[in-house]
């Protein structure tokens, strides 16, 4: 008999339209969670309605109302395996206005995602006093979620391209940010992703 597998639960977690979705459903579909051609269809459904970046999006957006807004409104779980874990995604919702939701899957996470938007615009609004990604990070700690990763999204979209200068800044701005929440910024990994490539 082999070793019995942990199970783990991962929260996605940020500002709203910081690509907490479409990151989560690119990692499903690069997993093998999700068929290629129901990818193709979803992508045609979105380009019909003038969505076309939130193909991926849709994997975990399944609402009406989701899908017209382009938010995610409530969470959405999905399950895969690796050879060491059994793991359940858990994409929460980034606007405010739905924070209750965001508290729900937080509450069941062991783990969190943090996706910041890198754009300039984009982070200055999740980072600043009102915004999500400064809440979500403190709700997560608040909530028992002691590990966490940070994804800096949207890389690509800064200026210049990918621009060390912005990831620095990023790094520095939320790892002060993380420490005086409580987390220990020597322990968080941060991570470049490329807008609709994640």
């Amino acid at each position: 008999m082999g070793k019995e597998k942990f199970h783990i639960n991962i929260v996605v977690i940020g500002h709203v339209d910081s690509g907490k979705s479409t990151t989560t459903g690119h990692l499903i579909y690069k997993l093998g969670g999700i068929d290629k051609r129901v990818i193709e269809r979803f992508e045609k459904e979105a380009a019909e309605m003038n969505k076309r970046s939130f193909k991926y999006a849709w994997v975990l957006d399944k609402l009406k109302a989701e899908r017209e807004r382009g938010i995610t409104i409530d969470i959405a779980l999905w399950k895969f395996e690796t050879t060491k874990y059994y793991c359940t995604v858990i994409d929460a919702p980034g606007h405010r206005d739905f924070i209750k939701n965001m508290i729900t899957g937080t509450s069941q996470a062991d783990c969190a995602v943090l996706i910041i938007d890198s754009t300039t615009g984009g982070f200055e609004a999740g980072i600043s006093k009102d915004g999500q990604t400064r809440e979500h990070a403190l709700l997560a700690f608040t909530l028992g979620v002691k590990q966490m990763i940070c994804c800096c999204n949207k890389m690509d979209a800064t200026t210049p391209k990918y621009s060390k200068a912005r990831y620095d800044e990023i790094i520095k701005e939320v790892s002060s940010y993380l420490k005086k929440v409580g987390y220990n910024p020597d322990k968080i990994p941060f991570v470049r992703l490329l807008r609709n490539v994640n």
